[in-house]
């Protein structure tokens, strides 16, 4: 076990928040670099590998390290490192080691290509202690170079995946469903089966964001083309059935309610938040509108947290649509409608998107929770549909269609 050498600095303040309450920071993202070796087709946030004005511009290793210690003293215990790809910094091994020093578990983002041998041996001599999460792109070369669009980038990644293997890292995989791989699901789930750490099905990317800093309108038409239709994505999460009911019913019980106007309903900026590799915090890896990042190098994690993310959450839906729709929509807990999507989408924070919209509706129509030309703000009786849609133990057995029958 990696001593930690900054518990005895603690003082009496900082300790209490552990006897009192909960952490001011849980969980920590941060964004080594927007810099990355491949160059997918999917991707809303990479910059090429040797950008000088993101190089440029990036926190320097002290500046990251500072970040971690503060985060550490806010009772964090995680962080996660993502990019872009985060082994592209040359200064990977001396953050990592940083970051284990202070007793923090440490999630590694990467696609796997620049896991080298000295890489492994460090993740094996001082362990993450979380499994790593590589996206795995294809089976093939083919499928797998025309999503990231970089040539020798397959027989790379699977050298990476090797080299944990050999050395028992615990990893997880993941999958973007896109046109070039969609005919290899059933081969990567069975390959990643195999892994002697994944424990389930494989997680997939399947809705893709636009690009986070608003910074290409031609990328965002790529991006939306390689979107799937609702009518797909309701077959695609479906194919197991019964668990995929039984998720959609629990998470339904818990967080399906109107939100009103209110724009943060979810957990944006408490317990969690991210830095990005410029030194802006954020309440959440995807919202970068300006009005709602801080500014680390003008001042701490702990006033973000607790004076400016606070005021943040307390920002009102104002968009004549977002109040007719969304703040009426039972369904918010199932849709992904959020100002992190709405202001990559529109520019906004409460502009309604109206993909989100139909994905949401296809999936609410597909387990009975609307008719099929309801639309979710028109519903009244809401909480009797989740009620019974609760207790039901098959799609089909919902409230619609009972209440169809009746009349």
């Amino acid at each position: 076990m990696i001593e930690n050498p900054y518990c005895e600095k603690l003082n009496r303040a900082e300790v209490k928040l552990w006897q009192s309450k909960r952490p001011v920071l849980e969980n920590l993202d941060i964004e080594l670099t927007e810099r990355c070796n491949c160059n997918c087709i999917h991707c809303y946030i990479n910059l090429p590998a040797d950008d000088r004005n993101a190089l440029r511009r990036e926190l320097s290793t002290e500046e990251v390290k500072e970040i971690l210690r503060q985060a550490t003293l806010l009772g964090c215990l995680r962080v996660r490192f993502t990019g872009g790809e985060p082994l592209l910094r040359d200064d990977f091994s001396e953050i990592y080691t940083a970051a284990r020093r202070l007793g923090l578990r440490v999630a590694l983002l990467t696609n796997a290509t620049l896991i080298t041998p000295e890489i492994a041996r460090l993740l094996a001599s001082i362990p993450p202690l979380e499994p790593i999460e590589i996206t795995v792109y294809g089976m093939e070369r083919e499928s797998y170079e025309a999503v990231t669009r970089t040539p020798g980038s397959f027989q790379a990644a699977w050298q990476g995946i090797h080299l944990l293997l050999a050395e028992g890292i615990p990893f997880i995989v993941k999958g973007a469903l896109l046109p070039p791989n969609r005919l290899e699901v059933e081969r990567f789930e069975q390959w990643a089966s195999t892994i002697p750490w994944m424990d389930k099905p494989p997680l997939y990317s399947l809705l893709f964001d636009l690009r986070a800093r608003r910074d290409s309108m031609e990328k965002n038409r790529h991006i939306r083309a390689l979107r799937i239709s609702p009518e797909d994505l309701v077959e695609f999460l479906s194919r197991r059935r019964e668990e995929y009911l039984k998720q959609v019913r629990a998470f339904c019980s818990r967080f399906t309610q109107p939100p009103g106007n209110r724009l943060f309903p979810c957990g944006a900026g408490v317990g969690g938040a991210c830095a990005d590799a410029y030194g802006a915090f954020q309440m959440c890896l995807l919202l970068r509108h300006p009005d709602t990042v801080y500014d680390l190098k003008k001042g701490s994690l702990r006033h973000a947290i607790e004076e400016f993310f606070p005021k943040v959450r307390e920002i009102k839906a104002r968009d004549h649509e977002y109040l007719n729709r969304c703040a009426r929509c039972f369904l918010n807990g199932l849709c992904e409608q959020c100002p992190a999507q709405s202001w990559m989408e529109n520019g906004t924070l409460d502009t309604p998107v109206e993909y989100l919209c139909e994905i949401t509706h296809a999936q609410a129509r597909h387990v009975g929770l609307l008719g099929e030309s309801e639309m979710s703000w028109e519903v009244e009786e809401w909480k009797e549909r989740i009620r019974r849609f609760s207790e039901s133990r098959s799609i089909g057995q919902d409230y619609v269609s009972r209440k169809s029958a009746s009349r």
